[in-house]
């Protein structure tokens, strides 16, 4: 494996001096802005958040009739999320995290893996990295590693979103071609250059909280202190070539609490942070326990961004990542928790938007994981069943489907399901039976994984789907976001707002 220090030529910051050049109008930024135009754009992206995300989280945690934080945005519209494949312009319906970050963050649809490059493997202009430029405080917010798709997007180029550090390997940073060897190293050298040593020397982003301590090293702390950071914890020992766990230290919540320089790097798990249900289930010597919450995380950024005095103002993006890994892993409770989690993020935003008056906050998701699903109460899903359910219409034989079924062994089958996977059937790892969930609606002596329960969830896949997503906003000029668009203007919008 050869060792990542590639050498570091300010190749992102010639970059977005470029495209910044080419694209951004003159003007753009200016200090005398109207009283009712936007100067903050506050986007927060739930991670996998489909629909029936929303919904569970609400009927969870507010009930049927209540409202989240997000749903009382005043602007609501749709998303639709598909990405293209390498080297075309051909959809491939399915998006990853990767190439819908590019889509907003750039405008720009690529294939799934890439980070701020377009189709064709050009590195593509960031929002985050033009707003910089433009005299803007920047932020990048995620309790995934920092060096993840989603948060890699505003700050980053790579052929491959797995190339995030400390080590460049081909596996990670090079596409494979069809005959399975591995295709050229690009001219353009940042975009096989790990994430972490790109985010440790762009300054794309002021302040920046999340996990992935891991990804980083000696080198990249000293590159920080260098660029004006004040580093929370220690990314090792710089008397190392390379670092270790032993050597690092991530930083805690109290380190985040006390922070006052307005560029700051604070890793909080040497991974992605602990999932809020298993970081509340632990004894509070814990050391996850010193991780700070997303809404923590989020305060703090906007506090240290609204205040900078040297700026027109500021962008933040905050992600709340850990819904689409629960997801992925079909776990309904930890899913829910984090849908709390990341609501109470877009609690804290809204609550500075309010006093603030201009501010854009905007609450998307790059794409549905899993094809979550909301089932009525005491019925199956056809993962369940010994087979589908009957396609025959007695009153019509024309609207008959073929080959025909009577549906009589659409029950359910002992083998795969055993009962509420929270509850009585938590026991066999092959059971495809729902989680059920009380509800604020439900009797006081309804529990979680009872069939009494009101909620009854259950997963598709553990794969991401093609539906559209939600987003919701608030501010001046957000009403065009209410309307039904694909990810890619969402960089057009938020463009227009922040840097007209």
């Amino acid at each position: 494996m050869q060792h990542r220090k590639r050498a570091w030529v300010g190749a992102a910051a010639a970059i977005t001096a470029a495209f910044v050049g080419a694209t951004m109008v003159a003007g753009c930024g200016s200090d005398d802005k109207a009283d009712n135009e936007v100067r903050n754009v506050i986007y927060l992206l739930g991670d996998g958040m489909g629909r029936t995300h929303i919904t569970a989280a609400r009927e969870r945690f507010v009930g049927a009739a209540g409202q989240l934080n997000m749903e009382q945005l005043p602007y609501v519209g749709a998303v639709s999320t598909y990405a293209v494949e390498p080297n075309s312009a051909k959809p491939a319906l399915v998006t990853d995290s990767a190439s819908a970050a590019t889509a907003w963050s750039s405008g720009v649809k690529t294939y799934n893996a890439a980070i701020g490059v377009d189709a064709y493997g050009k590195s593509v202009p960031t929002l985050m990295e033009q707003a910089k430029t433009a005299g803007f405080a920047t932020g990048n917010v995620s309790t995934a590693e920092i060096t993840d798709a989603t948060p890699a997007g505003m700050v980053s180029h790579a052929l491959l979103r797995g190339c995030q550090g400390p080590t460049f390997t081909e596996s990670t940073c090079l596409p494979k071609k069809s005959d399975g060897s591995y295709e050229a190293s690009p001219s353009d050298k940042t975009l096989v250059t790990p994430i972490a040593e790109q985010i440790a020397r762009n300054g794309t982003a002021d302040v920046i909280f999340g996990g992935g301590l891991a990804r980083f090293e000696p080198d990249d702390q000293k590159a920080m202190l260098d660029k004006g950071y004040q580093v929370l914890g220690s990314m090792g020992d710089p008397a190392l070539k390379a670092q270790t766990a032993d050597s690092q230290k991530v930083a805690t919540a109290a380190d985040l609490k006390s922070v006052r320089s307005d560029k700051v790097i604070g890793l909080f798990n040497r991974g992605n942070l602990t999932v809020t249900a298993a970081r509340n289930a632990l004894p509070d010597s814990a050391p996850q326990k010193q991780e700070p919450t997303l809404a923590d995380m989020a305060n703090k950024a906007i506090d240290l961004l609204s205040n900078r005095k040297d700026s027109k103002g500021f962008l933040l993006q905050i992600e709340g990542a850990q819904i689409d890994k629960r997801s992925h892993a079909n776990d309904a409770a930890q899913t829910l928790e984090e849908m709390k989690a990341f609501d109470d993020a877009v609690g804290a935003a809204m609550a500075f938007a309010k006093k603030d008056g201009h501010t854009m906050v905007i609450v998307t998701a790059d794409h549905e994981c899993a094809g979550f699903n909301i089932i009525e109460k005491n019925t199956f899903t056809n993962a369940e069943a010994v087979a589908p359910p009957t396609n025959v219409d007695a009153g019509n034989t024309a609207n008959n489907s073929l080959p025909s079924r009577d549906g009589k062994d659409n029950v359910k089958d002992p083998v795969r399901s055993a009962g509420p996977i929270n509850g009585s059937g938590q026991a066999d790892p092959r059971n495809f039976a729902p989680a059920t969930f009380r509800t604020p609606d439900d009797a006081a002596a309804v529990k979680d994984g009872s069939p009494e329960a009101s909620l009854w969830l259950t997963y598709l896949s553990g794969n991401h789907t093609g539906a559209d997503v939600m987003i919701y906003a608030y501010g001046p000029g957000a009403n065009v976001f209410a309307a039904s668009q694909d990810n890619t203007s969402l960089y057009t919008k938020m463009h227009k707002a922040l840097l007209p």
